[in-house]
């Protein structure tokens, strides 16, 4: 292939290369590109999920009760 091909295409390939990016940059504003900041009493509702249940809360703490009585027997020796 000739040299002064190669260079013409890879100009021509330049040009639209930079003229992407123009076009690209255009459509981006400063307003678009930050995140509005929404008043705290407009902030929409979550739902929680998972969390543990009474149920839960009540098994947790019995093991723990459990496993601190097993931690002072051991520390006597019996």
């Amino acid at each position: 292939m000739d040299l002064k091909k190669i260079l013409a295409d890879l100009r021509q390939e330049g040009e639209r290369i930079a003229r992407a990016i123009k076009a690209l940059e255009g459509t981006i504003s400063p307003r678009t590109s930050k995140k509005r900041r929404i008043a705290a009493g407009h902030l929409p509702k979550r739902k929680r999920r998972g969390g543990i249940t009474p149920e839960g809360r009540r098994r947790l703490s019995l093991a723990i009760r459990k496993k601190k009585r097993w931690a002072e027997r051991r520390k006597k020796g019996l």
